[in-house]
């Protein structure tokens, strides 16, 4: 355990701690020496972090983010709270935007001296539109500020690392198929490496004073079309790859069918892109350069190669 630090010792609270960000979240802060405790509907899903852990260091506690008791149960007793909940799924105006207000008023009864909300580039400016994903994380944005008026808001793009489901998905089906649709062909994207923002997230909590009141938006440092980010992985994986850009009335039809990847609410947010507005600070005020996709692409697709390693510059 680290013997200095804000952080050090302090119980932090990681709710939806057990997805793919809160693991990195996880090791930033453990690695600061923070006591945490990781509440989830699922509190095994976190416990390959025990190795990372002394003895005590480290609390799962089950947590329904839609039921206020078990939330308010969760936060009781913390020095500081991140909220990593986010779902395409279920009651999202009540999971993404009434459960981050509860959350943030837990936090401050006990008395928690910060709190990171990590919210989205998608929010939308206000809550009444026709994508629930975006109104649900404007609202919760709207709700943890009225509640915790020196709270910090993470508004990442979309999260890449070696484990994620972006990828890991398209590199499975490039892997598979030798012509693939692409839908929002020319959307872009500013992929944002996972480990960068959770030292971001990491860094809010220790210094509330500099970053609290304030909201964040993170983005990787290129924009890239969905195009080239399929070109892209066809390319670290050795393929030959035939990618078919659909038209956006042919896209939403598709996402509009039941049991497709990818749901109506995503679609709209892959059309209109995913890149950071330039409204507000980004990763220069935490002194992070964000790192590119190229940095890791080429070593993360050699599992997805005919050869794996072995493989020749081009494979069909």
């Amino acid at each position: 355990m680290a013997k200095s630090g804000a952080l050090n010792g302090k119980m932090v609270v990681l709710m939806g701690g057990t997805g793919f960000l809160g693991n990195y979240v996880a090791q930033a802060l453990l690695s600061r020496g923070a006591r945490l405790r990781i509440c989830g509907r699922d509190p095994q899903a976190a416990f390959k972090l025990k190795p990372l852990a002394n003895l005590g260091q480290l609390q799962f506690v089950r947590m329904d983010a839609t039921d206020r008791r078990s939330v308010e149960r969760c936060i009781d007793g913390a020095d500081a709270v991140v909220n990593l909940v986010g779902s395409f799924d279920g009651d999202l105006y009540k999971l993404m935007g009434e459960a981050p207000g509860w959350m943030a008023e837990a936090a401050k009864a006990t008395g928690a001296s910060s709190f990171v909300h990590v919210s989205a580039i998608a929010a939308e400016p206000d809550e009444d539109t026709d994508n629930a994903y975006a109104g649900a994380k404007h609202l919760g944005e709207r709700r943890v500020r009225e509640a915790f008026k020196k709270s910090t808001i993470i508004r990442p793009s979309i999260i890449f690392g070696k484990d994620d489901n972006f990828l890991n998905m398209f590199g499975e089906l490039i892997s598979k198929l030798p012509v693939l649709p692409v839908f929002g062909p020319e959307a872009k994207l500013q992929l944002v490496y996972v480990d960068d923002v959770a030292e971001a997230i990491a860094q809010a909590l220790e210094n509330p004073g500099t970053h609290g009141g304030k909201t964040y938006e993170l983005g990787g440092p290129e924009a890239l079309s969905m195009l080239e980010v399929n070109q892209r992985i066809a390319d670290a994986q050795r393929r030959k790859r035939t990618f078919l850009p659909m038209p956006d009335a042919l896209s939403a039809t598709f996402a509009a069918l039941p049991g497709t990847p990818m749901g109506s609410d995503q679609w709209n947010l892959l059309k209109q892109g995913n890149v950071a507005s330039g409204d507000y600070p980004g990763f220069e005020k935490f002194d992070i350069e964000p790192k590119p996709l190229g940095l890791f692409l080429d070593k993360w697709m050699t599992r997805f190669r005919k050869h794996g390693r072995f493989e020749p510059r081009l494979s069909a």
